[in-house]
């Protein structure tokens, strides 16, 4: 293969619209601008403008915040553990914990730690999995199948 000899697929690119070249181009005198006013000149910014009527943004009340403390978990149901088990990504005699579940692609981002749900079949004896938070199917489903999810231990106020 030659540099010179590679090209684009047919139809991977297209040519430029020349504009303003005459009547007969079709798309001369006003360049596809349509007629003079705000809309033909650069620059316009009137989206949700109204006309001076007071604008639907500003009718309708305002509601509600975001919470800038929020954690945002990753969620890993239970069916997704055992098929990383069964392929040999996971090891089930270790714990299973962020690191674990990076490692072995089943997870792709830590984030704010990692919430296990109860989708699915687990079959995987004593396994041991550290996490963020669980559900509590989650829970029961793995103390069903002989193993235990260890949670971090949360400071009681006063």
């Amino acid at each position: 293969m030659k540099l010179n000899a590679i090209s684009d697929n047919d139809g991977a690119t297209r040519n430029r619209k020349r504009v303003g070249r005459g009547i007969g181009s079709g798309t001369g005198k006003t360049a596809g601008s349509g007629h003079k006013g705000q809309k033909a000149r650069s620059g316009v910014s009137i989206n949700g403008f109204e006309g001076g009527q007071m604008p639907i943004h500003r009718r309708l009340p305002k509601r509600g915040f975001t919470n800038i403390f929020r954690k945002k978990y990753v969620e890993v149901n239970l069916g997704r553990l055992q098929t990383a088990i069964d392929s040999g990504k996971l090891d089930a005699k270790k714990p299973v914990d962020t690191d674990a579940l990076l490692g072995a692609g089943v997870i792709s981002k830590a984030r704010d730690g990692v919430r296990i749900l109860g989708k699915g079949e687990l079959s995987a004896k004593n396994l041991e999995i550290h996490a963020a938070g669980a559900s509590k199917a989650a829970i029961a489903a793995v103390e069903a199948a002989g193993g235990k999810i260890v949670l971090p231990a949360v400071a009681e106020q006063d």
